[in-house]
């Protein structure tokens, strides 16, 4: 596997007011892996995804995106300059080619699978206001590129049968599903997953599993997740990076992190216990 970043972190850190949520993390994210960030409830999992994708602003430290070629259509937005991305719009971060779901679903709930995933093109659309407005000629035909890369996503996720249905009316497992749709409609080069798996079945996280290792494996773009299924995170993840309380205890494979005695003891809520005075 490649091993030169596509996206590093130094020396991260986020406030609010008294509360430290990422203390000076520090790590790189590799091309082509599956990144994982664990931790318990608090543990500033969160924090960093919206950091990276630029919803929040961290006071200090560099977060920067690595400039990565586009190999072929569908594997991510190529960039010839590396993106600091602390000094950068969330909806520049996105053009880029940073894409993210949500622990909590945000889909537009009225409209369609299909709307909601053309939606999900908009970094890509450069037509004006009259030209869209009056919809000929090459808005066109750039519309009808944007819906066959839809509709290829579409068939990809096995959603066919609903891309006309309210996204609103849909199992949550599928609305999870749309959600990651969405992502992917951007052409993302880096994928950012906040709990993907949080309250399916074990039936719709197998098929999770599977989506994301088929979109890393086939389609080639690198993604970090985070995620509290543990069997998931181990059967899924190059590498693993455990957070507490906003620091980065441990960084490494799967059968490092699942050895890690401060890995344990932070799972296990032995990390902070202090040590009685010996009699």
């Amino acid at each position: 596997m490649p091993t030169n970043p596509v996206l590093s972190l130094d020396d991260v850190t986020l406030k609010f007011g008294g509360v430290t949520a990422l203390d000076g993390i520090s790590f790189d994210v590799r091309s082509g892996e599956i990144f994982a960030v664990i931790g318990p409830n608090g543990a500033g999992k969160t924090s960093l995804l919206n950091s990276i994708s630029g919803l929040y602003r961290p006071q200090q430290g560099a977060l920067t995106l690595h400039p990565t070629p586009q190999r072929s259509s569908g594997q991510g937005n190529a960039a010839t300059r590396a993106l600091e991305l602390r000094r950068t719009a969330p909806h520049n971060i996105a053009r880029a080619g940073v894409a993210r779901s949500f622990q909590n679903i945000e889909l537009f709930r009225h409209m369609s699978v299909l709307d909601n995933l053309m939606l999900g093109r908009h970094v890509h659309l450069t037509g004006g206001v009259l030209s869209c407005g009056l919809y000929w000629g090459p808005q066109r035909r750039a519309e009808i590129e944007h819906r066959e890369v839809v509709e290829e996503i579409i068939d990809f996720l096995e959603i066919e049968a609903l891309r006309h249905a309210q996204v609103g009316t849909l199992a949550y497992g599928l609305q999870k599903r749309v959600e990651l749709a969405r992502a992917l409609a951007l052409s993302p080069r880096l994928l950012l997953l906040d709990e993907p798996m949080a309250g399916m079945n074990a039936e719709e996280k197998e098929d999770m599993a599977r989506f994301i290792l088929d979109i890393n494996e086939d389609r080639g773009i690198t993604t970090v997740l985070s995620e509290h299924d543990m069997g998931v995170v181990m059967d899924l993840s190059d590498r693993i990076a455990v957070l507490d309380f906003g620091r980065l205890i441990a960084i490494g494979s799967p059968a490092e992190i699942g050895t890690d005695p401060a890995v344990i003891n932070a799972y296990l809520g032995q990390a902070h216990t202090e040590t009685a005075p010996p009699a």
